[in-house]
């Protein structure tokens, strides 16, 4: 009689020793496809008898049927992030409880850096290149150098340009000239009156197109969704924005329904690197990072469920903030309701991302009662002073963890950043150890995949299954291969990685990695017309991202550099819940440190000053 196996049983999490734990994240073991075969993939995948055993193979081999079903978790389920009570944040600027948007981000002004106006974007040779910040285009409209008017035409112009291109190239899903036409009238309008409504009047910014901007439609980067769900108002976040003079161009282009981190749709063409053509921007947040990237707008909304913000922002040398869960409402987007998904910004400065920060956060009445957020705060980098702080600021490094990435470039740049920080601010570095990262992928996955499976299923049971693209199609069926059971152990997971984080925490204010674990890949060609199954770059890609939407901390990407190739990299830091402004401090002196290391995208488009 064969021995009888036993179970794996986990030690309670209060009982693991972290500083013994050893490195252990092994890459993702799957087949890569794309075109012919990978239509062929998803026929094994969606075959009733052959699918289910290709899956139930394919969780085996990555350790997702053992950790879920083969282990014993003594931690009780976590059904959404409960964060611990914890002090406030310190030497920060604290906004009003229910605080009038405008009021906010005229507070958000004030303590942004003394501004120097810049007459010529085009950067002489030795000069660094630098983005045009909402403060520039202000000034502009202030000064009679331009309006919005005529801001409008110029990306009217690129943006119909784009679309001619062969093969398509999108970074817009829904684009209606007339209402931007309209909306940048009425702006033109107030600032000829002198009485703009705020900082960002007139201001150009994106949605991704998961986001409700009305009258758009919201299709979510498919070519069905906007048929069985209409949008009548906007998103909650729009609403903030739009109030303080925002105009919208458009639904930015994204990867279908978020199901992917590299930015491929072949619904409506993929949106490609503005730093090299050939490679994927990342995503899901594709469109918005293009666009932000490219110039053609200074920020843009995206949202974050597995890296979607900063994936892109990474890839595409740009900031991108991922907030607190509980921090902004999702109401208005097809991420409303989901525990690991949250709408943050996207922008090409930090002061920038302050900006539309201060103007977005607004959490739901029912994450108020449950999760109790302090009032939103703002760090003041108006003053001299303003990086003193930074001398007590630790940093927790994983030195392990770090330098297990695609290209050594990657680790090389965090490396230097983190002795810059110490050398001119002080910072300390302090090393970590993280137990449990395979576990954390795991829970991860099982978790936003069961939640979009659920909000998805009501329209794939009545026949839209075919009108998704192949590697969506491909995500489904692995959703599908997980049990109510798989949930709950992945919901007992979370409980068990908020205390081993919470506890790293009480060492250090901020985690810091690379945002990917590598640079923007190249796209097959194959993929541009089929799309593609990779989930050894998607591996890499989420490598170090996963943890703030499982466990629902906010964290941020900053470009500070590029590789051998002139391809861009993110520096992520990961804060502490509710402690945006800490985050946002820390990012700022990043940027400072690294200003003039950023390239000028190939693909760039100057339209404030109208040379598009």
């Amino acid at each position: 009689m064969a021995a009888e196996r036993k179970p794996r049983v986990m030690e309670p999490a209060e009982e693991v020793d972290l500083s013994a734990v050893p490195y252990n994240l092994p890459g993702v073991k799957a087949p890569s496809f794309s075109g012919f075969f990978l239509k062929m993939f998803v026929w094994v995948l969606e075959n009733a008898c052959l699918g289910p055993l290709f899956l139930s193979i394919l969780n085996r081999q990555n350790g997702i049927t053992q950790m879920l079903e083969e282990t014993v978790i003594p931690e009780t389920p976590m059904f959404q992030p409960e964060f611990p009570e914890q002090e406030p944040e310190q030497n920060v600027i604290s906004t009003e409880e229910d605080e009038d948007v405008l009021a906010r981000v005229q507070l958000a002004t004030t303590c942004l850096p003394p501004h120097h106006p810049r007459q010529d974007l085009s950067a002489e040779s030795g000069s660094p290149f630098l983005y045009w910040t909402i403060r520039d285009y202000a000034l502009a409209y202030q000064s009679n150098l331009t309006t919005p008017t005529i801001v409008a035409e110029q990306i009217i112009l690129v943006v119909e340009d784009l679309n001619q291109r062969k093969p398509p190239a999108p970074l817009l899903i829904s684009f209606n000239p007339n209402d931007l036409r309209e909306q940048a009238a009425a702006s033109t309008q107030r600032h000829l009156e002198g009485k703009p409504l705020s900082i960002l009047d007139g201001i150009f910014i994106a949605v991704k197109d998961d986001v409700d901007c009305f009258p758009h439609p919201t299709k979510g980067g498919t070519i069905w969704y906007d048929k069985v769900r209409f949008v009548k108002e906007d998103a909650v976040c729009v609403s903030r924005l739009r109030r303080c003079g925002v105009i919208f161009i458009g639904k930015a282009a994204m990867h279908e329904l978020g199901m992917g981190v590299t930015g491929n749709n072949s619904n409506y063409g993929t949106v490609r690197n503005p730093h090299s053509f050939e490679r994927y921007t990342g995503g899901s947040s594709s469109g918005p990072a293009a666009i932000v990237a490219c110039g053609l707008c200074p920020a843009a909304v995206g949202t974050d469920g597995g890296g979607s913000v900063r994936i892109p922002a990474s890839l595409c040398g740009v900031v991108g903030l991922k907030t607190t869960y509980g921090r902004t409402s999702t109401k208005g987007s097809l991420c409303n309701g989901g525990t690991v998904d949250v709408i943050s910004p996207l922008a090409a400065t930090i002061e920038d991302t302050i900006l539309l920060y201060s103007a977005m956060a607004d959490p739901s009445a029912c994450d108020m009662i449950a999760l109790s957020p302090p009032p939103v705060c703002l760090p003041n980098l108006s003053i001299p002073s303003k990086f003193n702080v930074l001398r007590t600021l630790k940093l927790g490094k994983y030195a392990e963890w770090v330098e297990d990435v695609k290209s050594p470039d990657i680790s090389a740049m965090c490396e230097e950043v983190l002795n810059m920080l110490s050398s001119n601010h002080g910072c300390q570095t302090i090393d970590i150890r993280l137990p449990e990262l395979e576990e954390l992928r795991g829970a991860h996955l099982v978790s936003i995949g069961s939640e979009m499976l659920c909000s998805l299923n009501p329209h794939y049971k009545r026949g839209r299954r075919t009108e998704l693209c192949l590697d969506v199609r491909a995500s489904v069926c692995l959703f599908k291969s997980f049990s109510s059971a798989n949930y709950v152990a992945a919901q007992r997971l979370r409980r068990r990685l908020m205390f081993f984080y919470m506890q790293v925490f009480k060492q250090v204010d901020l985690i810091v990695t690379p945002t990917a674990g590598m640079t923007a890949p190249i796209i097959p060609p194959g993929a541009l017309e089929c799309g593609e199954s990779n989930f050894e770059v998607s591996g890499y890609l989420m490598r170090f991202v996963l943890a703030p939407n499982l466990l629902g901390f906010p964290a941020i990407s900053v470009p500070v550099g590029h590789d051998k190739q002139g391809l861009p990299i993110g520096l992520q830091l990961i804060g502490r819940p509710w402690e945006e402004a800490t985050l946002l401090r820390a990012a700022a002196a990043i940027e400072e440190l690294c200003l003039g290391r950023m390239n000028k995208p190939s693909s760039f488009y100057d339209v404030l000053q109208g040379t598009a």
